[in-house]
């Protein structure tokens, strides 16, 4: 496999798996609207494993390059990084979310007790 099509795997790679992130976070933030905060937790924390592989992958491909590996330029992998950044930040949100939620859940409870 030639760079280029090394690199644009890899892009599809993280891409992909960032894609996954978010729909498993779309599912955690769905959850948590149902006040079922252990399956926000387990989502969130599938979540987390995809974002921790498309990192993976990007990582990869950067500390090659340190070392003198290079790789041509490539808008896809570009790309694969904004989705990865974004939904990155997605994830940071909806594990923020889930603990506003579960304390106000909390709060509610002593309410109405």
């Amino acid at each position: 496999m030639d760079k280029s099509e090394q690199i644009n795997t890899v892009a599809m790679n993280i891409i992909m798996d960032a894609g996954d992130a978010r729909s498993l976070i779309t599912d955690a933030l769905v959850a948590i609207e149902k006040n079922q905060f252990t399956v926000a937790d387990e989502k969130i924390m599938q979540a987390q494993l995809k974002i921790k592989a498309a990192h993976g992958n990007q990582t990869d491909i950067i500390q090659s390059e340190i070392h003198g590996e290079a790789f041509p330029f490539s808008l896809l992998f570009i790309h694969a990084q904004d989705t990865l950044m974004t939904i990155n930040s997605e994830l940071l949100m909806s594990r923020h979310l889930l603990k506003v939620f579960r304390l106000l859940d909390q709060r509610i409870s002593a309410l109405e007790q």
